[in-house]
């Protein structure tokens, strides 16, 4: 079920907003949906080239494998 939610914007961020919803021929509120998950997107998960660079690295491995093990053994605390 979709929520209603007010959002204030200013007025160059409101006809910004507008301009490339109607540019797009969408709805102001799909495009302000949209942009907002695929900021979520961009932010929560790592590209293939960041994976490449942790899966590269010897020492931030060896430091998640310690840190999973520490928590599997309910040691130390989250913050």
């Amino acid at each position: 079920m979709s929520k209603t939610v007010t959002l204030r914007l200013s007025e160059d961020v409101y006809r910004c907003f507008r301009t490339l919803a109607k540019r797009d021929n969408r709805p102001l509120s799909n495009f302000i949906e949209t942009a907002a998950l695929r900021y979520v997107e961009r932010e929560e998960y790592v590209d293939e080239f960041e994976m490449d660079e942790i899966r590269a690295s010897r020492t931030l491995n060896n430091s998640i494998k310690r840190g999973l093990a520490d928590a599997r053994a309910k040691r130390g605390r989250s913050v």
